[in-house]
């Protein structure tokens, strides 16, 4: 039977890393094993990266848009801020229109793009 010394043991995990050939053994935190797992960005759905207001939509459903074309201008502490497609593609659909007033990583607009543009 196990003591409560090993049992505690038994539950510390240690991770080594190798840093230009030289090795390391570090505990790694609790923060750190229960973070939430890393999902790769697509391009195609445009959020907005700060809270605002929009006041102008040129997006249009079904609209062919080119890598820096117009989609949008959003509002935020009395700035204006253009909002461009980041890839080619066709707009598949507009989640906003003028005057809405959006919230950070809100979904604005979704854009289906070819994957190796």
């Amino acid at each position: 039977m196990a003591s409560k010394k090993e049992k505690k043991e038994e539950k510390i995990r240690f991770s080594t890393l190798i840093i230009d050939g030289t090795k390391y053994r570090t505990l790694l935190t609790d923060k750190f094993k229960n973070r939430s797992k890393f999902q790769e960005k697509d391009p195609g759905m445009i959020k907005a990266f700060i809270p605002g207001t929009i006041v102008k939509v040129r997006a249009r459903k079904g609209k062919r848009v080119k890598e820096g074309d117009l989609l949008m201008v959003l509002e935020a502490m009395k700035m204006r801020n253009v909002v461009a497609s980041p890839v080619d593609g066709v707009i598949r659909k507009v989640h906003v229109k003028v005057l809405d007033i959006v919230s950070k990583n809100q979904l604005m607009i979704e854009i289906d793009h070819e994957e190796n543009s």
